[in-house]
């Protein structure tokens, strides 16, 4: 695990929107395409705003996200509207997109079309995180009925409905197996509270009381933090 403190979020957008535009052009390079998953939240706008004026074949790079609310794609609290309007405008508005939120009636009737649209998608390039007060990363929350087998790696699984104990509106999460199916996972967050929060997660082991130690402790892709003042 590789641990990246900053002053500020400026120098930590600044830079972070370096690396990613970095991973993405060497599997550019290297297969032909690559994919970003990205998290919704106040904490990555001014990272969304410097990458998506980077100069890159954003043609050939497909965007997806962690987690979604099971709302229509102009509410207010979806994540694909904050992606739609933050990242893929400038540079990057020649992005491909893969929503979350399909026209099921609910999340658990849009499991199946959900997986099959992230099917399209190999091994992602890039995988960046939030984490929640709580220890939760993309949907994955503490005491929903869900966790489970969101944290299953023998599930088969790549993306479940989830209902949260404490928020609102119904969720679309991807599983932590497809999470961790990546070239780099990077967490991202901010303020001293989320700091006090990854020190309690790096201290314990229990993955259903903070399911952000499932990304800590796991072995199966490289991982880095990005955590700002």
């Amino acid at each position: 695990m590789n641990m990246l403190e900053f002053e500020n979020t400026s120098a930590l957008d600044i830079e972070l929107a370096e690396k990613v535009v970095g991973l993405l052009a060497a599997d550019i390079e290297s297969t032909g395409t690559a994919s970003l998953v990205v998290s919704g939240g106040r904490t990555p706008m001014g990272f969304f705003h410097l990458l998506s004026q980077q100069a890159l074949d954003w043609r050939l790079v497909t965007v997806t996200l962690a987690d979604e609310r099971w709302v229509d794609s102009e509410h207010t609290d979806s994540n694909e509207k904050l992606v739609r309007e933050n990242l893929l405008i400038n540079e990057a508005h020649q992005a491909q997109f893969i929503s979350l939120k399909n026209s099921a009636a609910n999340a658990v009737e849009g499991e199946a079309d959900c997986e099959l649209a992230l099917a399209a998608i190999r091994r992602f390039t890039v995988v960046i995180l939030g984490m929640g007060d709580d220890g939760h990363t993309a949907s994955l929350f503490p005491a929903a009925d869900a966790l489970t087998l969101g944290l299953d790696m023998n599930s088969g699984r790549t993306a479940i409905a989830v209902t949260p104990p404490a928020a609102p509106h119904e969720r679309m999460s991807m599983t932590l197996p497809r999470l961790l199916n990546a070239q780099q996972i990077i967490i991202h967050i901010s303020g001293a509270g989320k700091q006090d929060v990854l020190k309690a997660a790096q201290a314990g082991g229990d993955v259903t009381e903070l399911p952000i130690r499932a990304i800590l402790n796991q072995q199966v892709a490289p991982l880095a933090i990005y955590w700002s003042k």
